[in-house]
């Protein structure tokens, strides 16, 4: 469900820098080298099949079942085209990603929900920041 703007910043900021687990935690010496990218998730929509979505236009978020359970796996709308994915792969490593390790059927192709989304992304170095945050500081003329 959607977070208020704020919150969800702060929440995946946290969690990108000291919790993903893909990366090792950003360290205080590395800061003044890092750059930000937020992407901000807007749009959604039920798509009608694994297949109702553009690439490079819409992101792709999937839940299907793992056993017993549900899980989810996303792609942003940019990663089909950066990989050179087609819709079958994109698909496929979605399933992947989520943790689903056998033959993909047509019926588990079926039973997959999916939810396609645009996003709008935005980037800010370390010294842009710096920069922005010296103008909001100093005093009105």
């Amino acid at each position: 469900s959607p977070l208020p703007l704020g919150e969800g910043l702060r929440q995946y900021t946290v969690q990108s820098a000291f919790r993903d687990r893909r990366f090792d935690p950003i360290e205080a010496n590395e800061v003044e080298d890092l750059a930000v990218n937020v992407s901000i998730l807007t749009d959604f929509e039920p798509a009608a099949h694994v297949y109702d979505w553009e690439i490079g236009r819409h992101g792709v978020w999937m839940e299907f079942k793992l056993g017993s359970r549900s899980t989810t796996a996303t792609y942003l709308p940019e990663i089909a085209a950066e990989q050179g994915w087609d819709h079958e792969k994109t698909i496929e490593s979605l399933f992947r990603k989520g943790g689903f390790r056998d033959r993909i059927t047509r019926e588990v192709l079926e039973s997959a929900i999916v939810t396609r989304y645009q996003s709008q992304k935005r980037s800010l170095t370390w010294d842009e920041y710096m920069q922005l945050k010296r103008q909001s500081m100093a005093p009105a003329t």
